[in-house]
């Protein structure tokens, strides 16, 4: 498999502060927004944007992790025997402008899903999407509202976000089989 970095630290972050500011300029109030990531590293990115959106406008936005792994339409295993994580939403989600955010959109069934498993939790005025990287190759009518970095691909390349929290180091990969 070969390895090509197309996105370092620098970029990555340049990219979680854009996301930042496109929230402030498109949300009236932010005291009616709540960030959701999903798991595993849409938590990590939701968390970076909220302490940004500290920084800017000083107010707490709430953080809410989301396990989308019963939702799934393309995983064959039943509930016993997924591997479940918890979810972790801190608030009332009704009447809030949810923004799910993820690490990578592909086809859009994990999208999907996420808004699933959001109307379980109350519902929502609006649900919006942000993610690091669209890469494309959509199979359902899915768009990002917020987009970090648009990576087109190859349907046999992959896409891997690093990120600090979890793999030591932010880059965004793509992988591709060796010839």
């Amino acid at each position: 498999m070969q390895a090509k970095e197309v996105v370092d630290q620098v970029t990555m972050k340049r990219a979680l502060t854009r996301i930042t500011y496109e929230i402030i300029e498109r949300n009236q109030t932010i005291q009616d927004v709540v960030l959701i990531g999903i798991k595993t590293r849409g938590i990590y990115i939701a968390s970076r944007v909220a302490d940004r959106l500290k920084q800017l406008e000083g107010i707490e936005v709430p953080v809410g992790e989301l396990d989308i792994t019963l939702y799934r339409d393309d995983k064959k295993e039943t509930p016993a025997e997924a591997e479940l994580h918890s979810s972790d939403i801190p608030v009332s989600l009704e009447g809030k402008e949810v923004i799910l955010i993820d690490d990578v959109l592909y086809t859009g069934r994990t999208i999907r899903a996420a808004m699933d498993a959001v109307m379980d939790y109350g519902r929502p005025r609006k649900i919006s999407l942000a993610v690091l990287v669209d890469r494309g190759h959509r199979e359902l009518p899915i768009r990002a509202d917020y987009v970090g970095k648009n990576i087109p691909t190859a349907k046999t390349e992959e896409i891997l976000v690093e990120m600090q929290e979890l793999d030591g180091k932010d880059r965004i990969m793509i992988l591709k089989e060796e010839e």
